[in-house]
């Protein structure tokens, strides 16, 4: 399946987003940012009066910056920004933690033995 990212998207600005494209968009490693419907439409609009204008969406920051050096602020969940820096997908998040699972895993074996004898029949 070919995504925006295959494309070279990395981000992708809107005034909204349906929940199975937002969501997706983090596991696929998009950003999908929200502005206000005037702000898109400004950044819109000076794109097409501009061709080769750039505007530039700065993760870190939070921030978008239009061809006309304007610069608008986006909210994001912290955990999605910080994986979306990390360039962690869902796997590679959790597998930060493998040392604790594996204790984890240990411990619980040893607190509750009767749980791994009736997952090995």
């Amino acid at each position: 399946m070919f995504t925006l990212v295959d494309a070279g998207f990395r981000a992708i600005i809107a005034t909204s987003f349906g929940d199975i494209f937002y969501n997706n968009s983090f596991n696929n490693g998009l950003l999908p940012v929200v502005l206000p419907e005037e702000t898109v439409q400004l950044l819109r609009q000076q794109l097409h009066e501009g061709p080769g204008a750039e505007v530039t969406v700065d993760l870190e920051a939070q921030t978008v910056t239009g061809p006309d050096q304007s610069v608008y602020p986006f909210e994001i969940d912290a955990h999605r920004r910080n994986r979306l820096l990390k360039g962690l997908d869902a796997v590679g998040y959790t597998l930060q933690y493998e040392d604790d699972i594996t204790t984890f895993e240990g411990q619980y074996s040893e607190d509750a033995p009767w749980e791994l004898s009736a997952a090995q029949q």
